[in-house]
């Protein structure tokens, strides 16, 4: 679960990030901008999966598992009016989607749940954190496990990067479908 320092952090983060020129609000909506992300998205967990299920590699999976999960959630960004610059691109979208996008998933994950709505509410709020951060999660491990450990370890995390990534691109796919409507 994202905790409040992770949250104030962010928000600081962002704020720096468009007084920088790292996050910008587009003046005009490009379709075609937002349908090279989403095919971006699907391309590389395709990529990811054949990898996978081939056994050819594990880093390799993980690196087209998290960036199919980038992917997706830049999309979301430009859907709302972000556009992430070149420049630390990958930490500017991990902090603009806990402050933009947070609570929106929040919302579609509540209405998914509605016949529990007691219950919905502490969990969407626990899956609306745990797919935010696995975004975190999968971006340190990209990182981490492109340059160090072994096989089965690498086979083993590739997997659970594989499935956070499918999550995570539905779960963003049915945000980008109720923001369209």
């Amino acid at each position: 679960m994202l905790d409040k320092k992770r949250i104030e952090e962010a928000q600081k983060n962002v704020q720096a990030y468009l007084s920088e020129g790292l996050l910008v609000k587009y003046k005009k909506y490009n379709s075609n901008i937002f349908q090279v992300y989403v095919n971006n998205a699907k391309e590389s967990l395709k990529i990811a999966e054949l990898l996978l299920n081939d056994q050819y590699s594990f880093l390799w999976t993980i690196v087209c598992s998290y960036y199919s999960m980038f992917y997706i959630a830049n999309a979301v960004l430009y859907k709302l009016g972000f556009k992430v610059g070149p420049r630390i691109a990958h930490r500017v979208s991990a902090d603009s989607l806990i402050v933009y996008v947070r609570n929106k998933l929040k919302i579609s994950l509540i209405e998914d749940y509605e016949e529990a709505k007691e219950e919905a509410l502490e969990l969407a709020g626990l899956k609306t954190d745990e797919l935010l951060q696995s975004f975190d999660y999968e971006r340190i491990k990209r990182s981490r496990f492109q340059y160090e450990t072994t096989d089965e370890i690498k086979q083993s995390k590739a997997k659970t990067s594989f499935q956070r990534a499918k999550e995570f691109i539905f779960e963003m796919e049915k945000l980008i479908e109720k923001m369209e409507q």
